[in-house]
């Protein structure tokens, strides 16, 4: 794949992931074909932000585990409302290196079709 395209992509999609998997996911872009670079591009990333902001207003319901794909966790947070809270407020300060993480797992997928 053309550097160009790799460097415009991690342009407009570096807040999806965690800085210590930039340069991972540029070198597995510059292995990759070209032909995967559109369905790289066309995968629905979570914002990290906004799963915050979510885990804020329902974290005890478990709905922003649902959102980035954890539906065992979501499912627990739900039954126990957030582990009786406990789980909802350390949920605050995880939810977004866990979606970060979620979006750089979906690239991998992505790539490996």
């Amino acid at each position: 794949m053309e550097s160009q395209k790799v460097d415009m992509f991690l342009m407009a999609n570096n807040k999806f992931f965690e800085s210590y998997h930039l340069m991972e996911i540029k070198d597995l872009l510059l292995k990759a074909d070209d032909s995967k670079f559109t369905n790289v591009q066309v995968q629905q990333y979570k914002d990290p932000t906004t799963v915050l902001i979510v885990s804020l207003l329902a974290g005890p319901l478990g709905i922003d585990r649902f959102m980035i794909g954890d539906t065992g966790l979501g499912i627990g947070k739900l039954l126990t409302c957030g582990g009786f809270g406990i789980w909802a407020i350390i949920d605050y300060f995880l939810i977004m290196g866990a979606t970060k993480s979620k979006n750089f797992e979906k690239l991998v997928t992505a790539l490996s079709y």
